[in-house]
């Protein structure tokens, strides 16, 4: 079966909204949310960037209203990890390591996101980097104001530069490269940048 564009962007989105369902519940039950909070604050987290990304292309309805496939997945994601976690204690600030590595990933995977809808809406190659960039840092940045915290992309650690930087690798590898291999190399460029600094400021912490 051809890989297409669309079809990578809906099955990036799927992937991302269940890994932005595990931070939102993470930084959930360490903010002391009950169930509902922790699911209310997985649906935000999980389409918060998408929809201001809709929003600002002037796609509407929003995607989840049009397609139920990632409430129906940042729901049950939230409370399996609601009770693991709970479980699993605080295991000196493992669950904060784990938030944070995973959210690496939501970052990482939602940008290409941005991007690809970006370009299926044939913007401007400026346009689908920044878009990339606001569909990347929305959901985590609205998780933290939720929860009462300064959100990540304010503090001095690149938050929104590596979304920035691998929007922009992946636009410029899709001129030279398929778009499967394009993404593989961006997103793991975002990976490695994002856990390189949430593991030299873990070393800082302790």
């Amino acid at each position: 079966m051809e890989i297409t564009l669309p079809y990578l962007t809906s099955w990036l989105t799927i992937l991302a909204t269940m890994v932005m369902a595990i931070t939102a519940a993470i930084q959930g039950v360490r903010q002391n949310f009950d169930p509902f909070g922790v699911v209310v604050l997985a649906i935000v987290t999980s389409v918060g960037g998408g929809s201001l990304r809709d929003l600002l292309i002037g796609t509407t309805p929003v995607f989840w209203l049009v397609d139920i496939t990632y409430i129906a997945t940042a729901v049950p994601t939230a409370l399996i990890t609601y009770v693991l976690s709970n479980s699993y204690g605080q295991r000196g600030g493992k669950r904060l390591s784990f938030l944070q590595y995973f959210d690496a990933i939501g970052l990482a995977l939602f940008t290409l996101v941005g991007v690809q809808s970006a370009l299926l809406a044939n913007l401007p190659t400026l346009s689908v980097i920044v878009l990339g960039c606001v569909t990347g840092v929305a959901g985590g940045m609205f998780r933290d104001m939720l929860c009462g915290l300064q959100p990540a992309i304010l503090k001095q650690d690149l938050y929104a530069t590596i979304s920035l930087i691998g929007g922009f690798i992946y636009v410029v590898l899709l001129e030279y490269i398929d778009e499967t291999l394009s993404l593989s190399v961006s997103f793991l460029c975002m990976l490695t940048l994002r856990s390189m600094i949430v593991y030299r400021n873990r070393l800082k912490e302790n």
